[in-house]
């Protein structure tokens, strides 16, 4: 993938739970399970899995005791496909009462199957589910060709639009 000169990042947010747009469970043997033990190794395998390709680097540069400390404060769901993992989604709870969706992403052998709409689906309810004043997450340019769309077909707005040159740790 060719590195564009510029970082587009696109805001979105959710302001109320009826306007989540529900997703039927895919076929297969789907189990969402929420990650309840810290285990920053496991947690680094779904992060390079699923974002290798988006050029993810923000949790790599990271100590682990740092980012122990922010799963701590986090909700992460892993979706399994007949026990393998297949992506997950990660909450934060924000000091101003929203909930944002901090990473969500599926590893590519599970791309294309309606999974990632699903556990799309599954996390803002849950985000819901924890209180949430609203939802936010953000997306840009790196990601996948489908992810602002998706975003979108779930009920999310798009707040703000900032553009910046590339940051040096995305080349």
């Amino acid at each position: 993938m060719t590195v564009p000169d510029r970082l587009i990042t696109t805001h979105l947010a959710m302001q109320s739970p009826d306007r989540l747009r529900p997703v039927p469970k895919p076929n297969g043997d789907l189990t969402l399970r929420q990650l309840t033990t810290i285990d920053v190794e496991f947690y680094l395998f779904l992060y390079r899995s699923v974002g290798e390709a988006l050029r993810w680097r923000d949790r790599l540069l990271m100590p682990p005791e740092d980012l122990a400390a922010e799963l701590a404060q986090a909700e992460v769901w892993v979706l399994y496909d007949g026990g393998a993992p297949a992506g997950y989604i990660e909450l934060v709870r924000v000091d101003d009462g929203s909930v944002e969706v901090a990473y969500f992403g599926l590893r590519p052998a599970y791309q294309g199957r309606g999974l990632g709409k699903y556990l799309l689906y599954e996390g803002v309810r849950r985000a819901w589910d924890m209180g949430a004043s609203y939802v936010h997450l953000h997306t840009c340019n790196l990601d996948g060709p489908y992810a602002l769309h998706t975003y979108q077909s779930a009920g999310f707005e798009v707040v703000r639009v900032e553009a910046e040159p590339m940051p040096e740790r995305y080349r």
